[in-house]
């Protein structure tokens, strides 16, 4: 078996050497004798069919030498066939050749087809599963994919992404062939191509490749930083004197961006600069969310509450808009605007009906109204608010709160001096107003 497969893996060179120029294999391109290459065609397809793959190799075979621009449908299903071959096969050194024939047929069908961006973008992601772990192999397959990403632009199969970055893992672990500034480049390039793709599916409202795509690059992401060191210190001393000579360069910003949320300082002023950079060139929700309440951390409450509203309308979800609609009410409780402040809360629920914390929150704005709404005429009539508030905590489903509420009620003997019965509904008159039924603290 040994012995056939090394022929097989020579008559593919024979077959690749003898070849010159290419069309696009799209029409049938029959030989001479196309009888025989019927029958060929038919053995190796039925055996195909029938899973027995080392039954079709000698059709393919010649097929491959006899008809090499017959058609991609040839190059297709004979990468099939070596790829399943290759992946049941146990023994190393077998195993070996037919990844290597497989190899040798992406190239075969570049020579006689042409379509190389495509195919080295297929060839590449069989590279990385057979041969990146072979430390003979590692060096070449990081080759193979230098020179995709070279080609292809912002075109890389998605496939390739994150094992662009694997490659670039396994030669540091296997080889340590990489410098920091060689692992950076690549890791550049990688991240432009990513950041693209993410903003097409943004703008072709493909929210599911988005959110797909950031995963990737969270994964990238995370290599890197097992790769080189590049946390907050490395970025002070050696990005950001660039950065302040360019501010608006955007891979640079982005570059900082990532290594200073990576490594947890994004209290530096510097993160939120490169920040604005990004989102004025791509809006995006999450970092308009975060950018926000860092600004309301630091007191800027009128930078946060402009970035809140442009996440309320960047949200594609009920769930994202009703998370940005009850910071939003935050910042208006906080600037002392509580009517407005209810109001996106209420929005919030409106959004999704699930988001108790906005009930909570308008719980809590209830309970701290005591002050704003009392008349000092009557304690039964002031305490009404913390009926409204128990109300919302109920909502909330929050037993802790809802206690606090119900120990501020009124008493029975401060409902008798109004002439107030348990069960009665009363309307709160200050901005509250809320009608809310009546309900005493208990035992006096």
């Amino acid at each position: 078996m040994k012995t056939n497969m090394r022929s097989a893996f020579l008559g593919l060179v024979l077959t690749f050497s003898a070849m010159a120029g290419y069309s696009q294999c799209k029409d049938f391109k029959w030989p001479e004798d196309k009888a025989k290459a019927e029958e060929q065609v038919a053995l190796y397809d039925d055996a195909k069919t029938q899973k027995n793959f080392r039954a079709a190799v000698a059709p393919l075979q010649w097929m491959l030498k006899n008809a090499p621009q017959w058609n991609t449908k040839l190059y297709i299903d004979a990468t099939d066939i070596y790829n399943n071959l290759a992946t049941a096969e146990k023994d190393a050194a077998r195993k070996q050749v037919l990844v290597d024939s497989l190899m040798m047929l992406y190239d075969l069908r570049i020579t006689n087809c042409g379509d190389e961006v495509n195919v080295l973008n297929r060839k590449a992601i069989y590279a990385a599963v057979f041969n990146s772990q072979n430390k003979a192999k590692t060096a070449d397959v990081l080759a193979l994919y230098d020179k995709v990403f070279e080609i292809s632009g912002n075109n890389v199969l998605d496939n390739n992404l994150l094992s662009y970055m694997q490659v670039i893992q396994l030669n540091v672990a296997l080889l340590k062939n990489l410098s920091d500034d060689q692992i950076l480049q690549r890791y550049d390039k990688l991240s432009t191509v990513i950041d693209v793709k993410i903003k097409k599916a943004q703008t072709d409202n493909k929210q599911a490749d988005v959110d797909r795509l950031k995963k990737v690059k969270s994964s990238v992401d995370d290599i890197l930083i097992k790769l080189v060191k590049v946390d907050c210190n490395f970025v002070k001393t050696n990005l950001e004197s660039k950065w302040k000579a360019n501010p608006t360069d955007l891979a640079l910003s982005k570059k900082i961006f990532q290594f200073m949320t990576t490594g947890g300082c994004i209290e530096d002023p510097l993160w939120l600069q490169t920040a604005e950079v990004i989102h004025k060139e791509s809006p995006d929700f999450g970092l308009a969310k975060n950018m926000a309440k860092i600004y309301a951390k630091n007191g800027n409450l009128n930078k946060a509450e402009e970035l809140i509203n442009e996440a309320v309308g960047l949200a594609t979800s009920n769930t994202d808009k009703a998370d940005v609609l009850i910071l939003q009410g935050d910042l208006l409780a906080q600037k002392g605007s509580k009517v407005a402040a209810r109001e996106s809360y209420r929005k919030a629920v409106a959004a999704d009906a699930n988001s108790k914390d906005a009930y909570e929150k308008i719980g809590d704005l209830y309970l701290g109204s005591f002050k704003d709404c009392a008349k000092s005429q009557s304690l039964a009539e002031d305490r009404l608010v913390y009926l409204a508030a128990y109300d919302m905590y109920v909502k909330a489903g929050s037993q802790q709160k809802m206690g606090l509420a119900r120990a501020q009620f009124p008493s029975v003997t401060e409902l008798f001096e109004l002439n107030w019965k348990e069960g009665e509904s009363k309307t709160i008159s200050c901005w509250v107003g809320e009608t809310v039924v009546l309900r005493t603290r208990g035992k006096e």
